[in-house]
């Protein structure tokens, strides 16, 4: 699987590429800061590099004698590995951070997290903390993203009724073409489907015209949006917004619309787990992506999305009542309750069914 990483400025930054696909491993390693000062921040995330990248070399800048390892993992195996390392007593990061926030719930609810609380965490809005334990430190919409060239303007779906209606016609264009993620396969695609289960009525109805229509199910958000810049597929449903804006930035193909009849908002979840070493440091980079020196580098890295800021590319902007927020909550244990997940991925296999 291919991905993009930024070059080292200034010596600071290093990039390692570990052997993607290996079970159990890192899909890639990159470290900030001055290695020989020896006192390392271990940070596992499913967050790319090229992404998160600037934020941890700013963050890096701004804390004389941090040296960051950071880890970029898939969000089901980050949650297995430190679900394991706290109940099992192993080696464990000392900040995780993940888009997979119901995972994310679960590990707080098991007792894997730490206590922390500042002026700053209590500023958060409600939905955005939990437990004094569990933090939001991002703001990325879920998007349709569609190719510029192959798809017509009046065809653009502004809501998820105009998708339905693009997919009603039998043998219609867009037969084959429109993808979404694979949920069994991505924590993130799981959370948004099963969001939009309990928030659209209109969920039933797009299943079944996916199925009809054989969409596609795939991982992962880089590799989504590139098919349709290529032409691979015409459109793709809740894909993260961020990836979409940023991709979009190098390649003008890409289209984004914030769905006005709900636009699911992610707000990625970071957690200090039991038995880090590194405590001090982990919480200076809370402190830090709180900060108003973190604030705009996480909007420079489109993990704030200014998306929310305007008017989107079909000339309407998205008030705030069309805005749904993923609160960081127990209420987000039932998407992981296991005859809940048996029954939502059964459904799930007969709208997308194995090749």
């Amino acid at each position: 699987m291919p991905r993009r990483f930024f070059s080292s400025w200034g010596g600071a930054l290093l990039v390692v590429l570990c052997l993607v696909g290996h079970a159990g491993a890192q899909e890639a390693v990159s470290f900030y800061g001055e290695e020989r000062i020896g006192r390392q921040l271990l940070i596992r995330s499913t967050t790319d590099i090229s992404i998160f990248g600037p934020v941890l070399e700013a963050f890096a800048a701004e804390t004389p004698g941090v040296f960051v390892r950071y880890e970029q993992w898939g969000s089901n195996e980050l949650f297995r590995q430190t679900l394991k390392a706290c109940r099992e007593g192993g080696a464990v990061a000392d900040v995780v951070i993940s888009s997979g926030v119901h995972q994310m719930v679960k590990l707080v609810n098991d007792a894997c997290a730490q206590s922390y609380r500042s002026s700053r965490t209590e500023a958060l809005p409600e939905d955005l903390r939990w437990r004094n334990e569990l933090w939001g430190i991002t703001r990325e919409p879920a998007v349709i993203v569609y190719n510029k060239e192959l798809v017509d303007q009046q065809d653009i779906p502004k809501t998820r009724f105009d998708l339905l209606d693009l997919l009603r016609p039998s043998r219609n264009r867009f037969t084959g073409r429109v993808a979404t993620y694979d949920i069994e396969a991505s924590g993130l695609g799981y959370l948004f489907a099963f969001a939009d289960s309990l928030e659209a009525t209109t969920f039933g109805a797009l299943q079944e015209s996916f199925s009809r229509t054989g969409a596609i199910s795939t991982c992962c958000s880089t590799d989504i949006i590139r098919a349709v810049a290529e032409g691979q597929y015409l459109m793709a449903y809740n894909v993260l917004g961020s990836y979409a804006q940023g991709y979009q930035q190098t390649d003008d193909r890409i289209g984004i619309t914030l769905p006005s009849d709900y636009t699911l908002v992610l707000s990625r979840a970071m957690m200090i787990p039991k038995g880090t070493t590194h405590f001090g440091e982990a919480t200076a980079l809370l402190e830090y992506l709180l900060s108003n020196d973190g604030v705009i580098a996480l909007r420079k890295s489109l993990l704030i999305s200014p998306l929310f800021d305007g008017e989107n590319e079909t000339g309407e902007g998205l008030p705030s009542t069309a805005q749904r927020t993923i609160g960081l909550s127990p209420a987000l244990l039932v998407s992981l309750d296991a005859q809940t997940r048996k029954a939502f991925l059964q459904r799930w296999r007969s709208t997308f069914p194995a090749p």
